[in-house]
């Protein structure tokens, strides 16, 4: 039985336009998959809906009044809802994409992606995977070239230390108390940060970098 023949994947829109809003429900409505069940124009909002609501998946806006998408992500990552966050934004520099996805997001999209990006980036959080828009992964990947130093988020060097001693994605969340998705989200950061494709490349990084002592 497909997601469709079950249940849809159910969202809250957080953005705070109305019309990107609604453009966003009609995009969303058209589809079997996917259901809108909830809005919101600001952080405060959205923890609120996601609270009351508890979706699958939160379409998540950063520059926005009162409490800001980054904020409301982190607190609903921190309030261990079994919601995903997926950002949907117009911004790709560098510190926001770095903050998103600290604070807990397992994606980031932008607002000039495709409509079947958009559709595609939601079901593939629903799977467990973080997608990531391509001009937002050559930011990512342009941090390492610019430096010779990487500067890795402190949830990531534990993560990636946790991946040379060999443990699976599941297990390091046990270990962290987090979430396997958000294990990912800081995997497909810190790769994309150390400029690697895979765990292997990544355990060597370590060991090369000497980020496995303590």
């Amino acid at each position: 039985m497909t997601r469709a023949e079950a249940t849809p994947i159910r969202v809250v829109l957080v953005d705070d336009h109305a019309v990107i809003r609604a453009g966003l429900e009609q995009l969303l409505s058209g589809t079997a998959d996917i259901e809108v069940v909830g809005h919101a124009e600001n952080g405060a909002q959205a923890l609120e809906a996601v609270r009351r609501l508890r979706p699958d998946v939160v379409l998540m806006d950063l520059q926005m009044p009162e409490v800001d998408g980054v904020s409301a992500t982190r607190t609903i990552v921190a309030e261990k809802l079994g919601v995903d966050v997926l950002v949907l934004t117009s911004y790709s520099d560098s510190e926001r994409i770095l903050a998103a996805l600290d604070a807990g997001a397992v994606g980031y999209l932008l607002k000039d992606a495709d409509p079947d990006d958009v559709l595609d980036g939601i079901r593939a959080v629903s799977r467990g995977e973080s997608p990531i828009h391509p001009r937002a992964a050559r930011t990512l990947l342009g941090i390492r070239a610019g430096s010779r130093d990487v500067q890795l988020t402190t949830r990531e060097t534990e993560v990636l230390r946790l991946v040379r001693e060999g443990l699976a994605n599941k297990q390091i969340g046990r270990r962290l108390d987090i979430s396997e998705r958000t294990v990912k989200a800081h995997l497909t950061s810190a790769f994309a940060r150390i400029g690697v494709a895979d765990r292997t490349q990544a355990a060597l990084w370590v060991e090369r970098n000497g980020l496995g002592d303590d």
